[in-house]
């Protein structure tokens, strides 16, 4: 075989490339093979669009309202969803870093610490995720759809089927555009963007002509009579916050590979992330607050707010606002990450199209309805819950590429087996053992009570674990020598 790294000197670092002839082909196909500097043309408003497009969504409007109806009165809201965003963006740019320094998608990265068969494991625990919000985002995104066709034509509420079309409506949009390739949905995020925001701003401006103004809508007081309770309610709420994007923490380098360099993606990021997340829970909070002057009661559920509209266009036009937020979210975050998961588990035979369609059918049979029942199932049973399995892969992954490998990485060796990266078998068993260990720490507080603040905890002590162990166990790699591998130009032959 031989191997060629192409490296594009820059002010943000260096990019790499691999042009190999031949590869081990239950290791690679088109989807899971690393992008070439030619492909990486997202730039900062790229990198930012896709994050509002990301951040502006039904779940976070519903994640706002969900701590005001918990109790909190809207600046304890904001603050606790703002700072959760501060700190889940740490990992987001640190996981980003190789994904756009070697152009590999989250699964073959994961090969790195996991080994090149074990990289399954944290790829299916982050694919089973996605699949639940796939899930959850397509109800959605169904609903709203169903409500404005109950509106344009009220016939159809009679129509039995007609939630079940809606449904598979918007399931075959979402994998019709991820059939169509990353570039597409880098188009979509482009005009999706400010789209999206001005419909946010519009509800905004509705809810305060409606209610007379901010001062009604957030004189609201905190529901908590001390401190204590307080921080009983914010410590898992805030661990709720870093769960809803511990997702993309860890896949983002689906995504960030196509970025033009370091500095591209960290704007980016920065710019698209925090801002976004604390507008539109404020949008969230703001207007769930007016429900309770206009319409007597709060109505945390935009669908069912919008619904109420008298005029059927407004209504028609506010229900595609909020399929639009719906599918911007749904493609990028939960399509990609479990489709290359999928990929990497049988690259021979499972597409990126072919994984969004299994992702959608394990979505339903996650039954998204039960995660929605109520604001304690969404905030302490999905958001809380999962984040304990998601925290220990971000610390394992961060202390192996920054700690460990010195952020040098082989990537003729991620795509054969006998390499550096086959373990025992295919699996680095100090990796999984690790992923355990972060694991059961952070779920221990479900079975005994007295230690419940550790599951409250869930990701951030999954995290400290998990690295912790695996940077005790872990011996230092064989030196990379990246400068040394013969360098590629344009117009020049490769060279041994």
């Amino acid at each position: 075989m031989e191997e060629t790294l192409t490296k594009m000197s820059r002010s943000s670092g260096g990019l790499y490339e691999l042009n190999a002839r031949s590869l081990d082909p239950r290791l690679y196909n088109e989807d899971l093979a690393p992008t070439k500097i030619a492909e990486r043309t997202w730039g900062t408003y790229d990198v930012a669009a896709l994050w509002v497009g990301l951040a502006v969504n039904i779940p976070t409007y519903m994640l706002a309202a969900a701590l005001i109806e918990g109790g909190m009165n809207w600046w304890q809201a904001i603050l606790t969803i703002t700072l959760g965003n501060l700190i889940v963006l740490i990992p987001m740019i640190l996981n980003a870093h190789a994904g756009t320094k070697f152009g590999i998608p989250f699964p073959v990265l994961a090969r790195v610490s996991f080994g090149v068969l074990g990289s399954n494991i944290p790829s299916l625990l982050r694919s089973l995720v996605a699949c639940g919000w796939f899930g959850i985002q397509t109800w959605i995104g169904g609903s709203a759809i169903q409500a404005s066709m109950v509106l344009l034509w009220p016939a159809w509420a009679d129509f039995a089927a007609g939630p079940g079309i809606c449904f598979m409506v918007f399931w075959l949009i979402n994998i019709y555009i991820i059939v169509r390739g990353p570039e597409s949905i880098r188009r979509m995020e482009d005009w999706a963007a400010p789209f999206l925001i001005v419909a946010g701003l519009a509800l905004l401006f509705w809810a305060m002509s409606q209610a007379g103004g901010l001062g009604p809508i957030l004189s609201r007081p905190s529901q908590f009579e001390t401190g204590a309770e307080f921080f009983r309610f914010f410590v898992p709420s805030l661990t709720a916050m870093v769960g809803f994007w511990a997702t993309l923490a860890l896949n983002i380098p689906d995504l960030t590979r196509f970025a033009r360099g370091q500095k591209e993606q960290i704007l980016g990021q920065a710019i698209g992330l925090p801002p976004t997340m604390a507008l539109f829970a404020f949008i969230g909070v703001a207007v769930t607050s007016a429900t309770v002057i206009i319409f007597g009661e709060a109505i945390w559920d935009p669908v069912q707010l919008v619904s109420r509209f008298g005029n059927p266009l407004l209504v028609a036009v506010a229900m595609v606002a909020l399929a639009v937020a719906t599918l911007s979210t749904n493609v990028a975050a939960n399509v990609v990450a479990p489709a290359n998961g999928f990929a990497n588990l049988w690259p021979e035979k499972m597409t990126l199209a072919r994984g969004g369609i299994l992702t959608g059918i394990i979505g339903i049979v996650m039954m998204p309805w039960k995660l929605l029942s109520d604001y304690g199932t969404y905030i302490y049973g999905w958001l809380v819950g999962y984040s304990g399995f998601l925290g220990p892969i971000a610390g394992i992954f961060i202390v192996d590429y920054f700690l460990i490998r010195k952020q040098k990485i082989s990537l003729y060796d991620l795509y054969r087996r006998g390499g550096r990266y086959e373990y025992t078998g295919g699996f680095n068993w100090r990796a999984v053992t690790a992923l355990v260990a972060g694991i059961l720490a952070a779920m221990v507080g479900l079975v005994f009570p007295g230690l419940r603040v550790l599951y409250d905890y869930a990701w951030f002590v999954g995290f400290a674990v998990a690295g912790v162990v695996y940077y005790l166990s872990m011996p230092a790699g064989p030196e990379i020598d990246l400068a040394a591998v013969p360098l590629w130009r344009e117009g020049a032959e490769a060279t041994e």
